[in-house]
């Protein structure tokens, strides 16, 4: 089944629950291979059932009945070697940003249809992100301390240079010299750090810019 993406769901309604595997069943790229009612009880299946192998994406609940926190969740997900995608039954604002600073990949409420949900899905799979209306909804009205607030110029060089742009592009782009746009970029990192979220290489600023969404307009 080459290239199948696989999917596994953590999720505590049974109806939901039923109703994905169902949903998935419908989109021939996509193979549901685990369902749990909690992140334990999907990494550590209980017997006869087999040890789990790490799916592609796994869609994970925000609010589960076990008391787990949602980032604790996340990044024991990601560190069994799956990508995340939450999702919830409603855009909470506070949570949509501590999942995405967590480590997940994107962020759906499940009013939304089966296209938009496979759609999201290949897109974390493939590493881009799913950044979905809600997420852009709430990075934009973000206005936590965590949250370095940036000008557009320095914004503009920001996204150039994590996006694989070497600095001197970035400045050739912006119309500005290369030790101008160095001096935007030490006080994006400036920032980053006086919020408690240093970044220091350009995977550390490509991280942040992930994170907060800013290449979402």
């Amino acid at each position: 089944m080459a290239g199948v993406i696989t999917v596994a769901l953590v999720d505590d309604d049974r109806m939901l629950t039923d109703g994905m595997r169902s949903w998935l069943g419908q989109a021939p790229q996509l193979r549901l291979v685990a369902t749990a009612t909690t992140v334990a009880r999907l990494l550590d299946p209980a017997p006869p059932a087999a040890p789990y192998e790490p799916a592609d994406v796994v869609l994970l609940d925000l609010r589960l009945r076990d008391d787990s926190t949602p980032g604790e969740n996340i990044r024991r997900l990601l560190r069994s070697g799956s990508r995340v995608l939450v999702i919830s039954t409603v855009p909470d604002r506070t949570q949509v940003i501590a999942s995405i600073r967590a480590g997940a990949d994107g962020y759906l409420t499940k009013d939304n249809d089966l296209p938009t949900l496979v759609a999201a899905i290949e897109d974390v799979a493939a590493g881009r992100g799913a950044h979905s209306p809600e997420l852009a909804f709430a990075c934009a009205h973000d206005d936590s301390p965590s949250r370095p607030r940036l000008s557009p110029r320095e914004r503009q060089v920001l996204l150039d240079y994590a996006s694989g742009m070497t600095l001197k592009s970035a400045a050739r782009r912006a119309g500005i010299t290369v030790h101008t746009a160095k001096d935007y970029l030490n006080r994006v990192k400036a920032k980053y750090r006086q919020a408690g979220r240093p970044a220091y290489t350009k995977i550390d600023l490509a991280r942040v810019v992930r994170e907060d969404s800013l290449d979402d307009g």
